[in-house]
């Protein structure tokens, strides 16, 4: 018999994806979500998952129905915690913010089930006083993992869980290129000119476009990605030098360095599809996460 799990703000079932990779049998899984896309994705790869919608719309009696939860897990909106919003005085509210505030939902439900097990993640650029009122609530401290052990993107994150922990594993010293299709389509491809800054950076070339910093920039084949982020189209997505020219990262591209199986994202549009990775886990830190799980 396997556990029974709810997945707060469960985007595109990320956490069934590390359950499965861990050898964590699931005899139900729990979704909230609200994004069609993302719920679209989870259907298609997890057909039994249990959907119940927006989180703030899950009233105690409805929770209370569910069959005992033995793992309550979510990644909560980090939207005005991260280090890019901090000096956005409109955004930059911390866990006041109207997203980042769906944390106490987590806790209202983790109260309210008491769970054998839980987990936690946001990013790791958030201030102390938001961390420390998180740890508090929680009453355990956070573990920070950078997915770069795992995969070829260097991604920063909290992890708040009391599931017993191994040492991590050693840095598998993935890059790039190790993860790069060879044959992307020339559609991916820009025509716009950029300035060369050297194979000794990992910003190796600059776009010259119409952007933020953060959109002009072409990253190394021989080095790891920056962060992926949701993303909304325009000069958003994550690129990288090929053959001496500029390209963004194809979706399953953006798949590999989440550690997520090629294709998993397939049958909604590229932009969707990189917006729901940057948004998501980093699979195998999960899964080394959740391997202790008792079932």
């Amino acid at each position: 018999m396997g556990i029974n799990v709810l997945s707060l703000f469960d985007g595109m079932s990320g956490g069934q994806l590390a359950l499965e990779r861990a050898g964590i049998a699931v005899d139900k899984y729990y979704a909230s979500e609200i994004k069609p896309h993302s719920m679209q994705t989870t259907q298609k790869n997890y057909p039994d998952t249990i959907q119940l919608g927006d989180v703030t719309l899950l009233k105690d009696n409805r929770l209370k129905e569910l069959k005992s939860i033995d793992l309550l897990i979510g990644g909560s909106p980090c939207t005005n915690l991260t280090i890019t919003v901090c000096n956005n005085y409109d955004h930059n509210q911390g866990l006041k913010g109207e997203e980042s505030k769906l944390f106490f939902e987590y806790i209202r439900i983790k109260n309210l089930l008491n769970p054998k097990y839980f987990l936690l993640e946001n990013v790791a650029s958030m201030t102390d006083e938001n961390k420390n009122i998180i740890t508090d609530l929680l009453g355990v401290e956070p573990v920070f993992i950078d997915s770069n052990v795992f995969s070829a993107q260097d991604r920063g994150r909290y992890y708040w869980t009391n599931i017993p922990l191994d040492l991590l594993p050693e840095n598998k010293g993935i890059v790039l290129k190790d993860i790069m299709e060879t044959d992307a389509d020339e559609k991916y491809y820009y025509k716009k000119g950029f300035k060369f800054n050297g194979w000794d950076k990992k910003v190796i070339a600059t776009l010259e476009i119409n952007s933020h910093d953060i959109g002009k920039r072409v990253y190394n084949p021989n080095m790891r990605c920056g962060t992926l982020t949701a993303i909304n189209g325009g000069y958003h997505e994550k690129k990288v030098y090929d053959n001496e020219r500029c390209r963004k990262l194809t979706p399953i591209e953006y798949e590999r360095l989440q550690t997520v199986p090629d294709g998993y994202t397939e049958g909604v549009s590229d932009t969707k599809r990189r917006s729901m990775l940057g948004d998501g886990w980093t699979i195998d830190v999960i899964a080394y996460l959740f391997k202790n799980i008792e079932q």
